[in-house]
């Protein structure tokens, strides 16, 4: 058994913490690669370290004095240090980062380096060999991850090590320099990891016990998911879910290798497990819910559209032309609408109206703001009949208008578009109807 556990910044916020995740690690010798992230908040008004490099290197990057900001950070690790008792020093690391600093070395490299000194932190911890990020996760000169290099590289490097800490978010450019991932980047190197050493399970240990079927902060104690799939998940990070990295599934996904989402503050609870397919049946028929505010809807209306040839493509082409991605478009016989970011929509409207007039002659554009997209998830779903009826029963009543209505032919998702004032009430009694009515 060959294990990759990747800890998230709330596992590593202080030395109790690192105490938590090495009874973690040695509790189980299959747990051989370890990836860190960088030391998050120890109470809820503290700084995440990330969040205090990006503020030094931008004073830094001003030629301003930024030596105060750099000793916060550096008494964050000491306080670690000191807490776990080793005897290791991060002196010449922080003379590094400050030279480089002061030479403008980026802000990537800045946030980078929370990761890279836990990092060094953790393997002395644990007396495993440290692998900087940067000589093995590789990127391409027009900034998208090199997946294959990087296999290439990290599975030669890792071949012969029995145990291997390795820093999760960054990786290096061609040139050498620092790239990160987006935040929460740690997950893919996690994933990234687990490939590369063809683990038999890939754990991601955070602050809850695995994903949740509804947001907390909107149902109170929502119920666990035991068991996910990928195609669910992808679904539901995309709408919001934030428990992984949604780019995350994606490396193991095509090796077949599950992921356990676990509590580190809870090490005996099974968490959940993202697998690939599974004949476990959910416990209700949706797996999880899940949604996000700020959208605009864009609605053209042409008699005899269907019957016109790319009717469709012309509309399309007005969004793309003007560099708007678009998130869903349910369409009738003379009806189309396009579901877009309204942040990203406000500014190119009427460039996009102009345009969906040149291109498509439409007999009326309207345009509606201020809406929400709930995604209700679920492998149980296409096989149960009547769920679409049930959502619509159960935001009726909640007397909540449903704006629109969108199913996959994967028969997996239904997407739900409600007024933004109405996006809480709405998970609520989408919940409600099929979890607690079923408990």
């Amino acid at each position: 058994m060959r294990k990759v556990v990747k800890f998230g910044g709330s596992s590593l916020a202080s030395a109790a913490q690192f105490e938590k995740v090495g009874a973690i690690v040695r509790a189980e010798s299959s747990r051989r690669f370890v990836v860190p992230s960088a030391p998050g908040k120890r109470y809820a008004k503290d700084t995440k370290v990330t969040d205090m490099l990006y503020g030094c290197y931008a004073l830094a990057a001003e030629d301003k004095d930024f030596s105060l900001e750099l000793r916060a950070i550096k008494e964050r690790y000491e306080e670690i240090i000191n807490g776990l008792k080793l005897e290791l020093s991060l002196d010449n690391e922080f003379v590094k980062i400050e030279s480089n600093f002061k030479a403008h070395a980026g802000k990537d490299y800045a946030a980078s380096r929370g990761e890279y000194l836990n990092g060094i932190i953790m393997a002395a911890y644990l007396g495993f060999e440290f692998v900087d990020a940067a000589e093995v996760v590789k990127f391409k000169e027009d900034g998208e991850f090199d997946a294959q290099l990087t296999n290439d590289i990290l599975s030669e490097r890792l071949k012969n090590m029995p145990n291997a800490v390795i820093p999760g978010f960054y990786g290096s450019n061609p040139d050498g320099s620092v790239r990160t991932f987006s935040r929460g980047g740690s997950d893919i190197t996690g994933s990234i990891v687990a490939k590369a050493v063809q683990a038999d399970v890939y754990e991601n240990w955070t602050d809850v016990s695995g994903f949740l079927i509804a947001d907390p902060r909107i149902i109170p104690n929502p119920e666990k998911i035991e068991t996910i799939t990928y195609r669910e998940l992808r679904e539901l990070s995309y709408m919001g879910a934030s428990v992984l990295h949604e780019e995350a599934i994606f490396p193991v996904r095509r090796e077949g290798i599950p992921i356990n989402i676990r509590n580190t503050n809870d090490p005996d609870d099974s968490g959940t497990w993202i697998v690939e397919s599974t004949c476990q049946k959910s416990k209700y028929i949706i797996t999880g819910i899940a949604g996000k505010k700020g959208f605009c809807s864009i609605n053209i209306e042409k008699d005899m559209m269907n019957s016109e040839i790319g009717f469709g493509r012309k509309v399309l082409q007005a969004f793309e032309d003007n560099g708007i991605s678009f998130e869903h478009v349910p369409s009738g016989i003379d009806t189309l609408t396009v579901f877009v970011h309204q942040d990203e929509f406000m500014d190119k409207e009427q460039n996009v109206v102009s345009a969906i007039h040149r291109l498509a002659d439409p007999d009326m554009v309207d345009i509606e703001a201020d809406l929400a997209l709930i995604a209700v998830v679920g492998r149980g779903m296409k096989s149960m009949r009547g769920t679409a009826a049930r959502i619509f029963a159960a935001l009726s009543h909640a007397d909540i208008n449903i704006r629109m209505i969108d199913q996959g032919s994967s028969e997996l998702n239904i997407i739900i578009g409600v007024r933004n004032e109405d996006f809480e009430s709405a998970i609520r009694a989408i919940y409600n109807m099929f979890v607690l009515v079923q408990l």
